[in-house]
């Protein structure tokens, strides 16, 4: 597996955490890939094979790009041969304003938009191993994107005080960070993200542990728990099983056998 990350450019960290770039081969078998919940919207194109997810009970081929918008479980992916991606990992409270498309809770939303008109041009890019340059085009698209939407300095506060507590920050110092009340921040925030802030706030708390615990798989469990804010290690454990699916425990252990991670501090895609 190869994965890499690209930073944005200045005018683009208030909407943008990063672009990245992934590249798998799977073999001849339809392999199954998890992707487990965090604080982010992204925007996904792929390449190769092509990508499927089970949608009433049947498997449906994804088009390119499609929306992984904020999980609150695991989903789970199907791909053969070789499979890449060109994605955007968003803050849930811009993406939806920057695209111009309403809000909403879908975890994997197919959408209707021009950047889908980019799909042909980067795939001459990836046929051509020429990586730089397709996360160019990318790049280059956000920032025309950007330049034609108004920055809500407001959810651009509350998200940088968010971001620098990793979710631990109660809604009402949010507010107060942000310069607004508590019921006119959540009423943008839920606006332009489909969420609450303690939705989203819950999700990089959680985000936190998992990635810890990916890293660390030994480490204390009721310390991370004191240390993030949670009430106790038993609150932890249940946030952590709502989100994933699975214990912190059965999650470190996971861990410690060595599983899949695309990098060394973002857990995306385990494969089984």
């Amino acid at each position: 597996m190869l994965h890499q990350e690209f930073d944005p450019p200045e005018e683009l960290k208030d909407t943008i955490k990063c672009f990245w770039y992934n590249r798998e081969d799977f073999g001849e078998q339809l392999t199954s890939f998890e992707v487990l919940p965090d604080g982010y919207a992204e925007i996904i194109f792929h390449f190769g094979s092509g990508c499927s997810t089970f949608y009433n009970g049947s498997l449906q081929p994804l088009p390119s790009p499609f929306m992984m918008g904020l999980l609150n479980q695991p989903v789970r992916f199907y791909s053969k041969n070789r499979f890449e991606i060109i994605a955007i990992r968003c803050f849930p409270w811009t993406v939806f304003d920057l695209l111009g498309l309403p809000s909403g809770k879908d975890g994997v939303r197919i959408f209707e938009h021009p950047i889908a008109r980019l799909q042909s041009a980067l795939n001459q890019c990836m046929q051509a191993g020429r990586i730089d340059e397709a996360v160019d085009q990318v790049r280059q698209y956000f920032l025309d994107a950007r330049s034609h939407v108004a920055a809500n300095s407001m959810l651009f506060k509350a998200g940088v005080a968010m971001r620098a507590a990793n979710g631990t920050m109660p809604v009402s110092q949010v507010a107060a960070a942000a310069h607004a009340t508590v019921r006119t921040l959540e009423r943008n925030f839920k606006q332009s993200s489909g969420y609450t802030v303690k939705d989203v706030s819950g999700l990089m708390r959680f985000e936190q542990v998992r990635n810890h615990l990916w890293l660390y798989p030994d480490a204390n469990i009721a310390g991370l728990a004191h240390e993030l804010g949670y009430t106790d290690q038993a609150h932890l454990s249940r946030e952590f099983k709502r989100y994933s699916g699975t214990t912190p425990a059965a999650f470190a252990r996971k861990a410690r056998k060595g599983k899949k991670a695309v990098s060394n501090d973002f857990v995306a895609f385990v494969q089984d």
